[in-house]
């Protein structure tokens, strides 16, 4: 029998940060207390002070895609911590390379950056002793990508899915149908029992959204 006490393997909380409030995510191995900030797009010291409470060590960034309010401090927030920067896909290049130019325009602190490792479909980051897949998911942006842990049927998603609804299309590059099919062909493969993460808003599961989310539930799709 297992021990209903024991320890999960990876642990998670969530910052809100940004006028957009968009959900800085922390997460960490339960075995190592080594930890990664997942999309840290500014109010660093409610992320620090996240950072500190939860005891962990940190390891490094992760960033979903280029937007401001995912990845406008990611950069500073890096060097800060004397952490490197993995993700988003490369295809999201021109939306960091701007991010200066876009914090001006939106009244954010944003500043451009460069990752120590931009990620593809297929490869893996780590966390200590875990083991994330990345998934790569364009559509609202074309380098977005995804982070799923399949021991916790676990993923931070971004701005790809939320709860009852989908990301924003009306981007440059982004793509309506192409954001459909990342859902549908590569996050509902992995589970129905998937509980995600989204980039702003409350969690939800993967099988819930494919009943009720009026963008891509399984009867919305059909008509």
């Amino acid at each position: 029998m297992t021990n209903p006490t024991t320890e999960p393997p990876m642990r998670a909380a969530i910052v809100p940060v940004t006028p957009l409030q968009q959900n800085c995510s922390l997460i960490w191995c339960t075995k190592t207390m080594k930890g990664a900030v997942i999309d840290p797009g500014g109010d660093l010291p409610r992320i620090k002070d996240a950072v500190a409470k939860a005891g962990i060590a940190l390891e490094k960034v992760l960033v979903t895609h280029g937007h401001l309010d995912h990845c406008g401090n990611a950069g500073v927030f890096a060097k800060e911590m004397g952490v490197p920067i993995e993700g988003p896909e490369e295809a999201d290049r021109f939306w960091i390379a701007r991010l200066d130019d876009d914090g001006g325009r939106w009244g954010m602190e944003a500043h451009t950056f460069e990752p120590d490792r931009w990620l593809k479909h297929g490869d893996t980051v780590t966390v200590g002793d875990l083991t994330l897949d990345v998934v790569h998911c364009p559509g609202h942006t074309p380098g977005h990508v995804v982070f799923y842990h399949a021991p916790s049927q676990f993923a931070v998603v971004g701005d790809v899915l939320f709860k009852g609804s989908i990301g924003r299309t009306d981007f440059p590059m982004s793509n309506h149908q192409d954001l459909i099919d990342s859902i549908t062909q590569r996050l509902w493969p992995l589970g129905d029992d998937v509980t995600f993460i989204p980039g702003h808003g409350p969690i939800s599961t993967f099988g819930a959204e494919r009943q009720t989310n009026p963008f891509v539930a399984d009867m919305a799709l059909k008509q």
